[in-house]
């Protein structure tokens, strides 16, 4: 029986995913105030969020490989203390190429912790408690994020560097990870069985796809809700942060939409909310609008990312499921 402090300690780390870009958004399109002479601020501020994002999707695939044999406590232990370190360095760090480097080695933090946190739900819980925890974990998440991003906003009007010293909370979570987590005994021996399930090759291209369209939200609309619209910081991470409130909501909902849809009719309604929110935000002339179109695309991302990770561990055996886990990842970030 997994305990009390087991799940809330999961919960904290799997919030560190959630947080691993979206907690500076509102920190980018300052970036070009403080590198006025670089011409290609723009680009390289928008690869502060992508390029974590593609260390992940190049080494997730090896890292599931590489994490397997290891266990889960110390390697979760080691990833934070990398969460923490590369995460943190836009507050001391000088030049755009140093930040740039951090953020490429900060992915490979966030890939293990994904892996990794990503696996353990799947030893922890069977099949129905499973669905149960994953909205709970991805509504936790979700509303953690909303704390961070627009803490994140508050401290980019300050100023730019302050918003990095969010990332350090990773620090505090290594002794928890340590202490309870411990993946639960099963059998080593793996037969010709427990390759990985043919249908997951499918599920992978499907989390590819929603990721495509999903990042959209948080790589595209800082800038244009500042930068158009002459938005705050401030404002900018209340109206992302919106989308965060709902994508908890969409999370919960899986578990009842479990109970009379499969997988794949999921899939297609999570996608249908999250078109809709993308035909208002083209009609949108007034940023306060931002409102309504945010939480749409939110709830529709939360039954989404929720549904596509259930749907792997379902047909992920044990022996295999961190690197099972590793290709969903490298799958979400290529996206």
């Amino acid at each position: 029986m997994i305990s009390i402090a087991t799940k809330i300690t999961l919960l904290l780390i799997s919030m560190t995913t959630m947080m691993s870009n979206v907690a500076i958004i509102t920190a980018l399109p300052r970036l070009g105030e403080h590198f006025p002479h670089e011409p290609h601020i723009e680009l390289l501020s928008r690869l502060m969020i992508t390029l974590p994002s593609l260390s992940i999707a190049l080494l997730a695939p090896f890292l599931g490989h590489w994490l397997a044999p290891f266990g889960r406590s110390r390697t979760l232990g080691v990833a934070l203390l990398f969460f923490a370190l590369f995460g943190s360095a836009g507050l001391y760090v000088q030049s755009i190429e140093a930040l740039l480097l951090s953020r490429a080695l900060f992915g490979v933090a966030v890939a293990s912790l994904m892996i990794l946190t990503t696996a353990l739900v799947g030893d922890y819980f069977d099949a129905e408690r499973r669905h149960r925890y994953m909205g709970l974990q991805s509504a936790f998440s979700s509303i953690g994020g909303l704390a961070l991003l627009v803490g994140g906003g508050w401290l980019s009007d300050i100023h730019w560097r302050y918003a990095f010293g969010i990332y350090l909370l990773g620090l505090l979570y290594i002794p928890l990870a340590l202490r309870f987590i411990k993946a639960p005994q099963r059998p080593a021996a793996v037969t010709p069985a427990d390759a990985l399930h043919p249908s997951l090759w499918r599920i992978y291209l499907l989390a590819f796809t929603l990721m495509l369209l999903f990042y959209l939200l948080p790589t595209q609309m800082p800038f244009l809700m500042i930068n158009h619209f002459g938005a705050s910081g401030a404002l900018t991470g209340s109206i992302i942060a919106s989308a965060f409130i709902f994508n908890a909501l969409g999370a919960l909902s899986f578990a009842k939409l479990k109970q009379r849809f499969d997988y794949a009719q999921i899939y297609l309604i999570g996608m249908v909310i999250v078109a809709v929110g993308f035909v208002f935000i083209g009609l949108v002339r007034d940023v306060r609008l931002f409102f309504i179109t945010s939480p749409i695309m939110g709830f529709g991302g939360g039954i989404l990312m929720t549904n596509v990770t259930a749907w792997m561990l379902s047909k992920s055996h044990h022996s295999r499921r961190v690197r099972s886990s590793g290709y969903l990842t490298g799958a979400l970030f290529m996206g």
